[in-house]
């Protein structure tokens, strides 16, 4: 079994403060950009996603004009 020795409170906030201080965070120019990408990407795919809808109900609708 690994390390079964318990982690103080304050010996737990001092990890988190330095493996908080490891975090690269994104410039506004990335986090812009990923945006952007991001509102191109969820417009393509709620069109992809409409014509596909479109499309089978379209189907359902002749197939049950055939019965």
């Amino acid at each position: 079994m690994a390390d079964d020795k318990k982690t103080s409170p304050a010996e737990f906030i001092r990890q988190v403060q330095t493996e908080g201080r490891k975090v690269v965070w994104p410039t506004r120019e990335e986090t812009v950009r990923t945006a952007i990408f991001v509102f191109i990407l969820t417009v393509i795919l709620s069109l992809f996603f409409l014509g596909v809808d479109s499309a089978f109900s379209a189907i359902m609708r002749w197939l049950l004009t055939l019965a």
